[in-house]
């Protein structure tokens, strides 16, 4: 109360003095208040000067928080690219009004003459997994033309094996299904047609639903789901459904030569024995004609910020709509946190992740095992990409796990000191809640 009368006391009408060092207008004014509302009502309806420059400070804040922001990641990403983590890479920190923040360093390439930019082309690798495949399955599902605890069978009836009609679209989604993780099928140099037939044909490891295993397998199925029940090839797809419609205009598989220029090389590779620039790193995406559910797509961190503006959004970016909000949080909770950390298609946030150690659920993410990762945070209206190359020229650089955990901890650190601050006060843990 105390501080009410301060604040009308305050911001009455010019002073003309009277005894008592009060003026008179204040004086009148401040019996208006009490006789006829109260003070409080009164101090509120003089509080616009205070909330304007409480804003205005708070504005302040945001604006240094963001500054700090930027020079630890330009720093990080300055370091990384010192250490031969990568020779280039490009991180965006944002909302779902946009980008807050972006950082480039080095180059596309070792030895390129262009700079590593927001337009950098990338392989996403296994964020194909959820950027593409996830994204589809979830349109699929909210229109009821997929129900994903119905067996694998029902889309794929080819799909035959021991116990194999046991195995359910949800169980391929959380890595349950009891499929090998990969299988190097891409040595038998065969057509894109017997090298689905090849994963079409290997048996489970396991009954479904025993174990997590981060499977390839599975999400080459789910990819070919997508196309059996839509009727259109997965990379029309989620070209005509998901990335158009959100803006997303330099996402796609199968690059185009005219794009290579500002594409990031990845590996030399030696089985294909060149350097590669423009076609998917994965050795089994590339044997199956360069689309699949697992790998293949390309983006830049211009476009990805429009995806993730969608998932905090509501499912909506611009003009354009991913889903419903109720599909997304389907899609982006814990399937069952006592088994493992896996959502539909995304992960979240667990000991040892790239989301670092201040990112908890409802946050959700993946990585791509060419550099690439994707976190997004709900709860704090907040994502982080990072994009690079770590596999140029040679996939045994594995610096870039240190790199994405300094970018997501400096974020939370500089945006969100609270949440930082009650994590650090809980002291160390083994899991994410």
């Amino acid at each position: 109360m105390t501080l009410l009368m301060e604040t009308a006391w305050r911001y009455l009408a010019p002073p003309v003095r009277v005894a008592g060092n009060h003026s008179l207008r204040t004086i009148l004014a401040m019996h208006r208040c009490i006789s006829r509302v109260s003070l409080l009502a009164c101090a509120l309806t003089l509080a616009p000067p205070l909330a304007h420059a409480q804003k205005g400070a708070q504005r302040a804040s945001a604006a240094a928080a963001r500054r700090e922001l930027k020079d630890n990641l330009q720093a990080i990403l300055d370091r990384a690219v010192a250490d031969s983590a990568f020779s280039g890479a490009v991180a965006v920190i944002g909302s779902h009004t946009g980008p807050m923040v972006t950082v480039t360093a080095g180059l596309q390439d070792w030895k390129s003459q262009y700079k590593t930019t927001i337009n950098t082309i990338w392989d996403l690798a296994s964020l194909t997994k959820v950027v593409a495949t996830t994204s589809a399955m979830m349109q699929l599902v909210e229109s009821g033309k997929i129900d994903l605890d119905a067996p694998v069978q029902r889309y794929l009836p080819e799909w035959t094996g021991t116990n194999k009609e046991k195995v359910t679209v949800r169980h391929l989604l959380t890595h349950q299904s009891g499929l090998p993780a990969f299988k190097t099928y891409y040595k038998e140099n065969v057509s894109a047609d017997s090298t689905l037939r090849l994963f079409f044909n290997t048996p489970l490891d396991t009954l479904p639903g025993v174990r997590m295993v981060y499977s390839d397998i599975g999400a080459i199925l789910l990819g070919k789901i997508i196309e059996r029940v839509s009727g259109e090839p997965l990379d029309r797809y989620v070209v005509k459904h998901v990335f158009a419609p959100l803006g997303m205009n330099d996402t796609r598989y199968k690059l185009p030569r005219v794009e290579f220029y500002r594409t990031a090389p990845t590996e030399i590779d030696p089985w294909r024995q060149r350097h590669l620039l423009g076609e998917v790193h994965d050795e089994n995406a590339y044997a199956l004609g360069q689309v699949s559910g697992h790998a293949g797509l390309f983006s830049t961190a211009r476009d990805l910020e429009k995806l993730a503006g969608a998932y905090l959004n509501g499912g909506v970016f611009g003009r354009g709509r991913l889903a419903r909000p109720q599909t997304i949080k389907l899609f982006t909770t814990v399937n069952d946190s006592t088994f493992s950390s896996r959502a539909l298609g995304w992960d979240t946030p667990s000991a040892n992740s790239s989301a670092g150690h201040f990112l908890e659920r409802p946050a959700f993410g993946h990585t791509g095992f060419t550099g690439t990762s994707l976190w997004i945070a709900p709860q704090h209206d907040l994502y982080i990409i990072l994009l690079s190359s770590r596999v140029n020229p040679s996939r045994n650089n594995s610096k870039i796990g240190p790199v994405r955990v300094a970018v997501a901890d400096a974020t939370m650190r500089a945006l969100k000191p609270e949440v930082v601050a009650e994590i650090e006060a809980r002291g160390p843990s083994t899991g994410r809640p």
